[in-house]
């Protein structure tokens, strides 16, 4: 409807097509050096500051060189994710356990061998039960050095490897970040990146409504993805080729955008 709308090749804003900001590029280089000699690495920040963002650079970077295996269901038993690791080796999964790590292992030897990197992800890692986490952990002590597990969580995940029953598990991490929220400036310099990335005039947001999507973001980047994919949204409605405060207080105006002090 947008793309029809303002006469788009591309979707704006598109989950996919996100340009990692300078602090990310800074966090994804690293990562990526880990990959080179073996690591265990924390992405950690509150929900919506761009981790996912940064997980989907590195599953997209380079396919031929670096492996990323992603692990998103992470409620499951450490059976259960062993199986999800297998599928997505693209290698058999049937029979216990100790047969699906053994050719869990035996994958990343011949991986290593063809001179590629291995990076498995599990996403939303403050889910996970910590013994499937020393579960896996222990597993990857049997992968060549050529691999980097890469938890991306909210912080509680700090606090539970802050425990004392979880050094073994805390001791090894060789990186960890907090991706912290966005400065206003940061904030409205990916709001007209994203523009830019479609060939949407900045003139489409009116300086006002710019700024009052900035602030309402709160230096939370989904928060901002979702109030302009909502503000446009209004604009189509409206038959407006600009976005100006009418539209963007109309999507404020929404129930999840407003504090429980204003519902009442």
């Amino acid at each position: 409807m947008i793309r029809a709308h303002f006469g788009l090749d591309q979707d704006p804003f598109a989950l996919g097509d996100l340009k990692l900001l300078p602090q990310q590029q800074e966090v994804f280089d690293t990562l990526r050096v880990h990959c080179q000699q073996g690591g265990l690495c924390l992405l950690v920040g509150e929900p919506g500051t761009g981790k996912s963002v940064i997980k989907q650079a590195l599953s997209q970077h380079d396919p031929k060189r670096l492996l990323t295996p992603v692990v998103n269901r992470t409620l499951h038993t450490y059976h259960s994710t062993l199986r999800i690791l297998c599928e997505a080796f693209q290698i058999d999964t049937d029979g216990r356990d100790f047969r699906c790590e053994g050719r869990l292992i035996e994958e990343a030897h011949r991986i290593n061998h063809q001179g590629k990197m291995l990076a498995p992800i599990i996403d939303d890692a403050h889910l996970i039960d910590t013994d499937s986490l020393r579960k896996l952990r222990l597993l990857l002590e049997d992968f060549p050095k050529n691999h980097n597990l890469i938890l991306i969580a909210q912080p509680s995940l700090l606090h539970t490897l802050s425990l004392t029953h979880n050094d073994d598990i805390k001791s090894r991490v060789t990186y960890s970040v907090i991706v912290p929220k966005l400065a206003p400036e940061d904030m409205e310099r990916f709001i007209t990146d994203q523009l830019d990335r479609v060939a949407l005039a900045h003139s489409t947001l009116t300086p006002e409504a710019l700024s009052l999507i900035v602030r309402s973001s709160e230096g939370v980047l989904r928060r901002a993805r979702n109030l302009c994919i909502g503000a446009l949204l209004e604009a189509v409605r409206d038959r407006s080729r600009c976005v100006d405060l009418k539209q963007v207080n109309r999507v404020l105006m929404q129930p999840h955008w407003r504090q429980e002090h204003d519902l009442d």
